[in-house]
């Protein structure tokens, strides 16, 4: 399997006046394709803090950090920026859909500065919504659509440049409990079509439906065995 992911001995503080505070305390982590890991911890606990270093959206004060083979612990801002538009397709608790833009423009825009043609665009934003179970609402801006569909188009944004990295941050959060149970069913299904995901939640349920999960508490990561049948798919 290819190595996706390497963290080692990470750490990142913050300053308040003269005061050091520690996020992130030695961080390890592995990951490699096809994983479906969960970080779970609680509001306060670093895991903010290690999406933005995971996501390329900060650097580590210390450590080493490889995505896909590349140290990405010191790059700057334009090599980052690169990194994370090739590497990442990023989930959030809030879809940032573009109101006035339909469901397929919205899946489209990241596909906008690639050099594809429209109709190749257009293409791979169709296939990518009917992934997701929305074929059938590529033309519906995002106040026609249902919270859980406008997070699947969201998801279809995500995987239209083909990531190496699926990274969702509090994915279900505001979503009522069914449809959030849907989003997480297709999570599992992108994972068994052999793509890599990190979810980040405070949620124990929700966690439970990766392979993997790793706790995070004051900055600090510990991994434990997770119970088979846990969330009804081991």
């Amino acid at each position: 399997m290819n190595e996706i992911l390497n963290m080692q001995d990470i750490c990142k503080s913050y300053f308040i006046g003269e005061e050091e505070i520690k996020v992130l305390q030695n961080v390890v982590l592995t990951m490699h394709q096809g994983d479906f890991l969960s970080v779970l911890g609680p509001s306060g606990s670093g895991k903010s803090t290690l999406m933005n270093i995971i996501g390329c959206l900060d650097i580590p004060d210390s450590g080493r950090y490889l995505l896909t083979g590349h140290d990405v612990s010191n790059l700057d801002e334009t090599e980052l920026a690169r990194i994370r538009n090739k590497e990442i397709g990023f989930v959030f608790q809030s879809f940032y859909l573009l109101p006035r833009l339909s469901a397929l423009q919205n899946v489209e825009l990241p596909l906008v500065y690639s050099g594809l043609p429209p109709s190749e665009r257009r293409k791979r934003a169709a296939q990518m919504l009917s992934r997701v179970g929305l074929g059938d609402k590529m033309r519906n801006l995002p106040n026609q659509l249902s919270g859980g569909q406008q997070q699947r188009v969201a998801i279809a944004r995500a995987l239209v440049t083909n990531p190496s990295l699926l990274l969702a941050d509090e994915p279900t959060g505001a979503l009522d409990q069914a449809t959030g149970q849907q989003i997480i069913h297709l999570f599992e299904e992108l994972n068994r079509d052999g793509k890599t995901i990190i979810i980040i939640t405070h949620d124990c349920n929700i966690a439970a439906h990766a392979c993997r999960v790793v706790h995070i508490l004051d900055g600090r990561l510990t991994e434990k065995e997770l119970i088979p049948d846990a969330a009804g798919k081991h």
